[in-house]
């Protein structure tokens, strides 16, 4: 439940004072395809160059995030200038992607100053990720942080969003019980596994692709005690890196028949809009498992799998829905969760007020010129009071004047 601000003493509102603009520019699983979004990952060994580019295109300070669903650039950049950045930008994203501009354009995102503020609040509070509530996306921003301190391309300002983010998110962390849902998912993921195999450490697993929510349910069933695992994927670039991220080897997606029938745990996370798991490569596969069991789990947003695989005996498909069900936890819990997270971020992102290092400049000379004008008028008047009034008046429709025709 959020106090209400009347209640309470009335705070400071912080300025994050710069000359520039908030930009935030970016594709996600709302905005592109996963074709697309595998064209756009940027690895961490080519986010250096990629900073320079930016620094060299004109950018005063940048985040750049990048993930199996997100690539985003968190940028600022001069006010007067900031529309043809932005087209820079697009081409830098073109050029890295080897896609036309205009498919670059139709796939992402430009956010500005005040939504780009709560943009970037959601992300750091895991209300912008794939599932409501998974720790994954929010923990790659505050690596991407990292790296942007690390290679010099963050300064004051975004260093100061990030903070304010962070407290964002412990509010919501305290208030609600948003982070629990993804822990409950991979409990409910663990516990069907063991129904299933029995103890973990004697099974083996299979990611296929390399989407958030997959390799967050691997990474439970490794932690539970998942014997072996191997990870495949259509990209052998996204293969590797998903494997070295939960360490494990990689397996060729052109085995995957065999890779198969050497899995008892099957996790699918391709999101490409084609079943990668039919009926054909499984019953393939438990007949040459001598009918042994495998548990295959779809996290794919289409699924992955083919739903008539269930008519197969010895298969037990569970989708990110069926895991849900296991916890006893329905949707309108989390929603009701995610709904009082959401007035947080707003109420926490009305507290930031972008305030331009000239304009404010100016309003101090201002106020200083109206305070050196009613000491003159106090004193000219002799202590008459209507008199002193109309003086200041006067001279205040003067400096207005004055200011109109400059």
């Amino acid at each position: 439940m959020i106090v209400n601000s009347e209640d309470t003493p009335k705070k400071k509102i912080k300025k994050l004072e710069t000359d520039n603009s908030l930009i935030v520019i970016g594709a996600n699983y709302r905005t592109s395809t996963m074709l697309l979004r595998d064209r756009l990952y940027i690895r961490k060994t080519d986010l250096p160059p990629f900073y320079e580019r930016l620094r060299n295109i004109g950018f005063d300070q940048a985040i750049i995030i990048s993930t199996t669903d997100l690539t985003e650039f968190i940028l600022t950049a001069p006010q007067n200038s900031q529309q043809n950045l932005e087209i820079e930008v697009i081409k830098l994203l073109s050029a890295h992607a080897g896609k036309p501009r205009n498919e670059i354009g139709d796939q992402t995102y430009v956010l500005h100053n005040q939504e780009a503020i709560r943009h970037v609040y959601a992300i750091a509070s895991a209300l912008d990720s794939l599932v409501v509530g998974d720790a994954t996306l929010k923990e790659q921003l505050r690596i991407a942080h990292q790296i942007a301190l690390d290679n010099d391309a963050t300064g004051q300002f975004l260093n100061d969003l990030m903070a304010c983010a962070q407290k964002t998110e412990r509010r919501i962390s305290l208030e609600t019980q948003i982070n629990q849902r993804p822990i409950s998912i991979a409990a409910a993921a663990v516990q069907v596994a063991r129904d299933i195999h029995g103890v973990l450490t004697r099974s083996s697993g299979l990611l296929i692709g390399g989407g958030e929510m997959g390799e967050m349910l691997t990474a439970a069933l490794r932690s539970a005690g998942l014997g072996n695992l191997l990870v495949t994927h259509p990209s052998a670039i996204r293969a590797d890196t998903v494997s070295q991220n939960l360490n494990c080897h990689v397996g060729m997606i052109e085995n995957l028949d065999q890779l198969l029938i050497q899995s008892d745990i099957v996790v699918t996370s391709i999101n490409n809009r084609n079943y990668t798991l039919n009926t054909d490569n499984l019953g393939r596969a438990i007949l040459a498992r001598r009918r042994k069991p495998i548990f295959v789990i779809d996290t794919g947003v289409p699924g992955d799998v083919d739903p008539a695989v269930e008519k197969l005996d010895d298969i037990f498909l569970y989708t990110l829905d069926d895991l849900e069900r296991v916890t006893k936890e329905g949707r309108e819990s989390r929603a009701k969760e995610a709904e009082i997270a959401w007035e947080i971020i707003d109420a926490e992102a009305k507290k930031i007020n972008i305030q331009n290092k000239k304009a404010s400049t100016e309003i101090v000379r201002q106020n200083d010129r109206i305070e050196t004008i009613r000491q003159k008028v106090l004193k000219e008047s002799g202590g008459d009071a209507e008199k002193a009034t109309k003086l200041l008046l006067n001279r205040l429709k003067n400096i207005s004047d004055s200011t109109i025709d400059q």
